[in-house]
């Protein structure tokens, strides 16, 4: 469904829509932002929680902080589910629930994958051993890689089914938590038409990567493997990478280590550096916000991974808005050339764009760098389904 989505989504009330203005880098028409009606500098313009998240794992392992929200939890507070493979905690029952229910119960689980009231056939001890041979592979698998992005796009999948289920039982009524992902006004759409209009990053998965992920859906219940082919499992892989945001408080942690090559290192969005964040998560209204290295909008985590965007500077209806992807300030030692180096090679790594800002043309000038830039270059694509009305929509503009 895509005709009509726009105005329902993001809801009223909310403060900030969707418009459609042109890439600074190559004038080319693409989905932003607005704020919707006038904001001081300091206010809120808005909040949201993430349709999924994943702690970074070095954090995981210590059990310091909610595997949901991403709360600190002292030692006596902690909620643990009994052999889970990942050792996660929970700052509560809420969030262990709805960790249980979104996605948790499905991957990591020997719990039956679909609502009581749904009758399903009696199962084996040796599909439930296949079950469980299938989900340590695939544990083993995340751990060992480091990386958030398959445990996100597997977290998502889960969503995806375990919201599609939930719709089989008869007479129920979907309900809201208030504290999930903002979803579009009406309740017409489903998950995977948010993420079917975010931009993504061409990616090459490993083959073992997708084929962990299908044995595990594939010994939960036969047919929810349908759910991954190689070229789905890509392209979400892409979104996560393109959209992603570091969870980070008080200006993040300074202990995480950089082991990796810096051009394999995963990159979020957050101002203060992807090395400083204790975890990711993906948000459906966020994902639209487009990048500036002298931003008027910055990403803020009061404790927990609900995002409350503030703004730097006062705004007024209709302004675009947009963040910095990277840490975009001069560091101590660094020139303006060297930082302005740094931020633009962290974003053809990160976003694989060359960056056409205000600030990055105006130091263009000013350093004497005018001709030397790359031109236009945006490797961020969308589907080929909303591609083609994008298309359709710019003729009309």
């Amino acid at each position: 469904m895509i005709v009509g989505y726009y105005d329902h989504f993001p809801p009223k009330g909310l403060g900030v829509e969707i418009a459609t203005r042109p890439n600074p880098s190559n004038g080319q028409l693409r989905k932003v932002l607005v704020v919707s009606k006038d904001v001081k500098a300091g206010d809120v313009v808005y909040k949201e929680h993430p349709i999924v998240g994943v702690l970074d794992f070095d954090v995981q392992a210590v059990g310091t902080h909610c595997s949901h929200c991403m709360r600190v939890v002292e030692p006596e507070e902690a909620i643990k589910l009994p052999g889970d493979p990942l050792s996660s905690i929970y700052c509560s029952t809420v969030c262990q629930s709805a960790a249980k229910n979104q996605s948790h119960s499905l991957l990591f689980s020997l719990e039956r994958p679909l609502p009581e009231e749904i009758p399903t056939e009696p199962v084996t001890a040796e599909q439930l051993e296949a079950r469980r041979k299938a989900q340590t592979q695939y544990v083993d698998y995340i751990k060992k890689n480091g990386k958030a992005g398959p445990l996100l796009v597997g977290r998502f999948i889960a969503r995806q089914i375990a919201l599609e289920t939930s719709k089989l039982i008869p007479g129920a009524t979907p309900t809201r938590n208030e504290n999930d992902f903002v979803d579009a006004d009406g309740g017409d759409y489903l998950l995977a038409d948010h993420l079917e209009r975010l931009r993504f990053l061409e990616l090459n998965p490993p083959k073992e990567e997708v084929e962990l992920i299908t044995e595990v859906l594939k010994n939960v219940l036969p047919g929810l493997e349908s759910f991954v082919t190689d070229e789905r499992y890509a392209v979400l892989l892409g979104k996560m990478a393109y959209n992603a945001y570091g969870v980070s408080y008080n200006g993040g942690r300074d202990d995480r280590s950089a082991d990796a090559r810096p051009e394999d290192l995963e990159r979020t969005r957050t101002p203060h550096g992807t090395a400083r964040q204790i975890g990711t998560g993906i948000y459906t209204v966020a994902s639209y916000l487009s990048h500036s290295c002298d931003p008027n909008v910055r990403p803020v985590f009061d404790g927990t991974s609900e995002l409350q965007l503030v703004a730097n500077k006062d705004l007024k209806e209709g302004d675009e808005l947009t963040i910095s992807y990277v840490d975009s300030t001069i560091h101590e030692g660094e020139s303006q050339l060297d930082a302005r180096r740094r931020r633009r090679m962290e974003l053809a790594r990160g976003w694989r764009f060359a960056c056409g800002c205000e600030k990055c043309m105006e130091e263009a000038v000013e350093l004497g760098l005018e001709g030397a830039d790359a031109k236009g270059k945006d490797e961020s694509k969308v589907e080929q389904s909303y591609s083609n009305y994008e298309q359709n929509e710019s003729t009309t503009l």
